[in-house]
């Protein structure tokens, strides 16, 4: 019988990608906002996924997560460079989730306003929600290195 561990990588890989693009890449959307009205098509997929599929991507990564260790043995658990990924994992999905995500919402939610300062204001938000995604594009920098190389830590 063939291992079932390169179909589970696959999974959970496309699901974390999954739950993390839409944190990443909405965003750099509102940058370009500024005489746009209404989302495109694009953007309101990427708010959909990021309203009604958080739970369930969230459900299939710890599903195939379980799967993968079970596949691989509890030992894994023990590896240094897997709890700082899954630490830095839970934060960074911890802080798209209850943060980002709300935040993100209302801006793309109420538009820029009609007064100029509403219109700082929603730009003072947008910025904050970029440097936000860099946070979070640091944090899947890091796992991924953590992932790949599987450092020797101590």
């Amino acid at each position: 019988m063939p291992s079932l561990f390169p179909l589970l990588l696959a999974t959970h890989v496309t699901l974390a990608i999954a739950l993390f693009v839409p944190g990443l890449v909405l965003p750099f959307t509102l940058r370009g906002r500024q005489a746009v009205a209404e989302p495109g098509r694009v953007v309101r997929g990427l708010l959909w996924v990021q309203a009604h599929g958080t739970l369930v991507i969230g459900a299939g990564l710890a599903v195939t997560g379980v799967a993968m260790i079970t596949v691989l043995g509890s030992r894994m658990l023990e590896e240094p460079w897997l709890l700082i990924a899954l630490a830095t994992y839970g934060l960074t999905a911890a802080v798209v989730f209850f943060v980002q995500r709300p935040s993100l919402q209302d801006l793309l939610g109420r538009g820029q306003g009609r007064t100029d300062e509403d219109r700082v204001a929603w730009r003072t938000g947008a910025r904050r929600q970029r440097y936000l995604a860099y946070g979070v594009t640091t944090a899947v920098g890091l796992i991924a290195f953590l992932m790949s190389t599987k450092p020797s830590l101590w």
